[in-house]
C-alpha cells in the first residue's frame, strides 16, 4: 500500500505543487489538504509547505497556527504523526508549539534568496533518516522572517539533546552559499522536537529533488525517501 502524505495549502502557499511533487518523485502519494478542513484524510505524514500564509500579517504563521487543519495537525502530531514544516511551515510550527522558540525578521532586514549549504546534525529523525550525521548539503532559502531565536535554556536543550537537526555551514565563502545567512542563533537552520517526528527548517528541500531545476542537485529529496521508508518500515 503506497504511503500518502499530506500537503496543507493555507492563502498565501507557494510552494504546495512543489512539495507535492517532490513527494511524488520519491514514491508516495501526495494528497492535498485545505487549511478550512480539519479532516487530514488518512494521511501517513505531514508537510506544512513554504510561503507567506495570511500575508505573515501578524508575525508569520501566527495567523495559520489557528486554521481548522492545524487543530487536527497538532492533536496527531503530539500522538506520533510525522510533520516537516519548510520555511513558513517551520515559522507555523514554532507558533503552534510544536517546536520551541520562534522566527524573527533576517538580521540584515533583506529577503534572502540563494542555495544554502547546511550540515546535518541528526540523522535520526522521521525526515532525516538517508542522510548521514555531519554530511553537509545545498539547499535554496528564500525567507524574509528566517531567524531563529530562543532563551539561552531552549538553545543548551536543544543542543543537549541532538534536537538540532540542521545548522548553517559558516567556514566558508558567503557567496558561494556558506555562512549564517539571517542571524539564526547558535546557526540552528532546522530542529527536531523530542520524539522526532515533527522537524521544521528554514531552507527549501522541495526545491532540490531533480538535476534540471534548483540546485541542479538533489540533496533534499532524502527528506522524502527518508520518511516513505520510515512510514514503510512502521
Amino acid at each position: 500500500m503506497t504511503a500518502r502524505i499530506g500537503v496543507v495549502t493555507f492563502p498565501g502557499s507557494l510552494d504546495d505543487r512543489d512539495s507535492r511533487r517532490a513527494i511524488r518523485l520519491a514514491g508516495a502519494e501526495p494528497v492535498a489538504l485545505w487549511h478550512k478542513d480539519k479532516d487530514l484524510h488518512q494521511v501517513d505524514a505531514v508537510v506544512l509547505c513554504g510561503g507567506f500564509s495570511y500575508g505573515d500579517y501578524l508575525r508569520a504563521g501566527a495567523i495559520a497556527r489557528f486554521s481548522p487543519v492545524m487543530d487536527t495537525v497538532i492533536e496527531q502530531a503530539k500522538a506520533g504523526l510525522p510533520v516537516l514544516g519548510i520555511c513558513n511551515g517551520f515559522q507555523i510550527l514554532t507558533e503552534a508549539h510544536l517546536l520551541p522558540g520562534g522566527m524573527l525578521g533576517n538580521d540584515h532586514l533583506h529577503f534572502i534568496c540563494r542555495d544554502q549549504k547546511l550540515r546535518v546534525e541528526n540523522a535520526d529523525t522521521a525526515w532525516t533518516g538517508d542522510y548521514t550525521a555531519g554530511q553537509e548539503i545545498s539547499i535554496p532559502l528564500k525567507n524574509m522572517d528566517g531567524r531563529y531565536v530562543a532563551d539561552r535554556r531552549t538553545l543548551d536543550e536543544l543542543e543537549a539533546e541532538g534536537r538540532v537537526a540542521f545548522r548553517y555551514v559558516t567556514d566558508g565563502e558567503a557567496a558561494e552559499g556558506y555562512g549564517n545567512p539571517n542571524g539564526s542563533l547558535d546557526d540552528i537552520a532546522g530542529i527536531t522536537n523530542a520524539a522526532g517526528n515533527v522537524v521544521g527548517l528554514m531552507p527549501h528541500p522541495e526545491h532540490a529533488v531533480e538535476p534540471l531545476i534548483g540546485t541542479g542537485r538533489t540533496d533534499g529529496l532524502p527528506f522524502f525517501t527518508s520518511i516513505l521508508k520510515k512510514l514503510v518500515s512502521a
